[in-house]
């Protein structure tokens, strides 16, 4: 691995997407919280909307009147190339990532730039892997998925309980989400996507499997469960297909620490059965939906892109991520915990991410990696200062007569 030197280039952080509803709060997250000697600017494809963001940052932050502005667009690879080398960390928020993402992953793997996404969409990482992991490896360049709620409350909060477990031990961790909280158009767009492209996420899955690496002396699983009562939480849980099992499963292949034998699974926590018969019933109407061409034309039309819910209702919304970590006679109970998980909350976790691989000293890693392997303790510190509850709420020897 050959890290290129990130000192001669102009920005250590550029925010790519950053006048989308989510890319603006981000913007507005690092314009309060970036330290002075932090170079970072804002890209995207409209120059004088990206503009009326710089006069809205400058109000929250007077410094940012000379904040830079840089125009690339997702089907000019010139531009993304010329923006991938102009930093030395580019963080995306253009989505879907299926449409719109792999040009800057490319110019990004190519120009040993870091970079960092708020994707949730399994089947994109499946598809990057293969294509850019060598190239990034070679580059010295870190390209870490998943960096908003899906699936840093999942990878870190694995990660710290399995700090509190025995080493060398086969380990088990379940986690429980529960969250009150809108979307946005821009959510939609990408939950859509995903949900119409059951049979192409499984090729793409299968494809990865050939270019990864097989775990010769461990066994690490990301598993969807069944529905079940746990006992631990007094929670219905409710298996959820999302990428979270798969982040932390890659997490836990590429981290000793995790033991090995590992499994991990991701449910929604309901706390009645009817609700969590009617979860069910509602996801898999959904799916079926999720086929119809003119369901996905009406649904983004009536949820436009760019378009959120407000400060207000952001600010009553919420999430708590319970997890029960077993292994080695010892059980841990932990929790991760914050407000509103979609926009607030992950622009945050994108902010942090863009600013631990900027200037905190990291492990020595490249590639296609997680947050857990790139940032891990670091992104933890930051993601606690910045708000974010990681808490162990419990931990305990088990009978051993049990």
């Amino acid at each position: 691995m050959t890290r290129r030197s990130g000192t001669e280039r102009p920005y250590d952080i550029v925010l790519f997407g950053a006048t989308g509803f989510v890319g603006t709060l981000t913007a507005e997250y690092l314009a309060a919280h970036a330290p002075e000697n932090c170079r970072w600017a804002i890209a995207g494809r409209d120059r004088a909307r990206l503009e009326r963001l710089r006069e809205r940052l400058t109000a929250l932050n007077p410094g940012c009147a000379v904040l830079p502005v840089l125009q690339a667009d997702s089907a000019d690879p010139d531009s993304l190339r010329t923006l991938a080398e102009s930093a030395r960390v580019v963080a995306s928020t253009v989505g879907p990532y299926l449409w719109y993402g792999e040009g800057l992953v490319a110019a990004c793997a190519e120009a040993g730039t870091d970079y960092a996404d708020l994707c949730g969409e399994a089947e994109f990482l499946d598809r990057m892997y293969p294509r850019y992991d060598v190239r990034a490896r070679e580059t010295g360049a870190r390209l870490v998925h998943a960096c908003g709620f899906d699936a840093v409350p999942s990878d870190l909060g694995a990660y710290l309980t399995v700090q509190q477990l025995p080493e060398d031990v086969p380990l088990r961790v379940d986690a429980f989400v529960r969250s009150h909280a809108l979307f946005s158009g821009g959510t939609l767009a990408s939950v859509m996507t995903v949900m119409s492209r059951g049979r192409q996420s499984l090729h793409a899955a299968r494809e990865r499997r050939l270019y990864e690496p097989r775990q010769l002396d461990r066994r690490v699983r990301g598993s969807l469960g069944a529905p079940h009562f746990s006992r631990e939480t007094g929670y219905w849980a409710l298996p959820l297909p999302t990428l979270d099992a798969q982040v932390v499963a890659r997490s836990a292949a590429a981290l000793p620490r995790y033991g090995p034998d590992f499994r991990y699974r991701y449910f929604a926590g309901v706390k009645t059965l009817p609700v969590a018969l009617g979860g069910s019933a509602a996801a898999g109407v959904g799916v079926a939906l999720a086929q119809l061409p003119p369901v996905r034309s009406w649904l983004r039309r009536r949820f436009e892109s760019g378009t959120g819910p407000g400060p207000e209702r952001r600010q009553a919304s919420s999430f708590t991520l319970r997890l029960v970590g077993t292994g080695g006679g010892r059980r841990v109970f932990t929790e991760v915990s914050g407000g509103d998980p979609g926009y607030d909350e992950s622009a945050k976790m994108l902010a942090e991410s863009a600013l631990s691989l900027a200037l905190d000293e990291l492990p020595d890693t490249a590639g296609q990696v997680t947050p857990a392997v790139a940032m891990g303790d670091a992104l933890l510190g930051r993601l606690r200062a910045a708000g974010l509850r990681f808490r162990i709420v419990d931990a305990r020897e088990l009978d051993a007569t049990l």
